[in-house]
């Protein structure tokens, strides 16, 4: 009984973090949820005694794919900054104000 409630509560658990993994309009948020849910389905391919699938979807979908995009989105907010910095040098924020 014990196992079919964590099974259901993993299945739903799963559901939802792919869910709001996508939905999520921050890339930080959405990459964060993209690799807790690896480590769900890394459990869940656990769970369904293929432990090889396990380790793969925890090295792999998890954490190697996990960093990268981390690293992507670090890249993207740099690129961001430089941006911002370079069509306001003065570091005024534009509200319609004459500066």
């Amino acid at each position: 009984m014990t196992e079919l409630l964590f099974d259901a509560l993993l299945a739903i658990a799963l559901v939802w973090t792919a869910l709001r993994a996508l939905l999520v309009p921050e890339l930080f948020r959405s990459v964060m949820l993209f690799i807790a849910f690896g480590l769900l389905l890394a459990l869940a391919w656990a769970r369904l005694d293929a432990p090889d699938l396990a380790l793969a979807e925890a090295a792999i979908g998890a954490g190697l794919t996990g960093a990268l995009l981390l690293d992507a989105v670090g890249h993207l907010h740099r690129i961001e900054d430089a941006r911002r910095k370079q069509e306001n040098p003065e570091g005024r924020e534009r509200r319609g104000e004459p500066s």
